[in-house]
């Protein structure tokens, strides 16, 4: 059974303000609905570099160390909601353990 990703669009969102990484975000992506994880430390076996933190949130690198991917990802349900993405130096900024995505009001 493979993993459902809550929200594609906000995804794409990120794809579209940070244009460098569409690519990467779109391999992860893909990656991500393939992969059959059971636990995180199955997911560590593949993705080395990936850290987990408060609320079931994990930390992907994107592109060597550009940018950083926070997700929560839930493996009971196969369930992961995109929280947070932007480069290395904006992370250093948040607060991953409770950030989540904004949508901007127009």
């Amino acid at each position: 059974m493979m993993f459902n990703i809550i929200a594609r669009k906000t995804l794409l969102d990120y794809c579209k303000k940070y244009p460098l990484a569409e690519v990467a975000l779109q391999e992860w992506y893909h990656e991500m609905i393939q992969c059959n994880f059971k636990s995180f430390n199955e997911l560590k076996m593949v993705y080395g570099n990936a850290s987990l933190v408060a609320d079931d949130r994990v930390v992907f690198n994107i592109m060597g160390n550009k940018y950083r991917l926070v997700v929560r990802i839930i493996f009971q349900f196969r369930a992961i909601q995109i929280k947070w993405f932007g480069t290395h130096a904006e992370y250093d900024e948040v607060d991953v353990t409770s950030t989540n995505f904004k949508k901007k009001k127009s």
